[in-house]
């Protein structure tokens, strides 16, 4: 059996908003939007490698929240988990360093109007009630 490699995402909220980067690599991705993260490296935490991430791809000093409830398959061997995550007092903006060109900061009501990557809807969605609103 291969092992699975955790790819972690971040649920990054602020003022009821949840926050989507648009990715402009690799090309099959370009231009759809997804939850900031990446892979936990061998012997990170999921939560160690969340911050991590968050620090290289969007510049911030950020802390995870909590874990949202489920797992979701990425291309195997790769499994995709997410946690809630706020920015740290005195933290800089986002700003997209790293894999993305954009990034948006959407309220309930905007949650659909990008273009998610498929793999991170269902953990969109399950973020949605810490947003307070409905799903889709």
């Amino acid at each position: 059996m291969t092992e699975r490699i955790v790819v972690v995402g971040a649920a990054l909220l602020d003022a009821g908003r949840l926050l989507a980067a648009r990715r402009s690599a690799p090309p099959e991705l370009a231009g759809r939007w997804e939850l900031p993260g990446g892979k936990v490296e061998q012997g990170e935490e999921p939560e160690a490698a969340l911050v991590r991430e968050l620090h290289e791809e969007l510049g911030v000093e950020a802390e995870t929240v909590e874990r949202v409830p489920g797992e979701w398959p990425l291309r195997p061997p790769y499994v995709l988990q997410v946690w809630t995550a706020r920015l740290r007092p005195g933290s800089t903006a986002p700003e997209p360093l790293q894999d993305h060109d954009a990034l948006r900061w959407l309220t309930p009501a905007e949650i659909w109007d990008v273009d998610w990557l498929d793999q991170d809807v269902p953990a969109v969605r399950e973020t949605l009630p810490k947003l307070g609103t409905a799903s889709r």
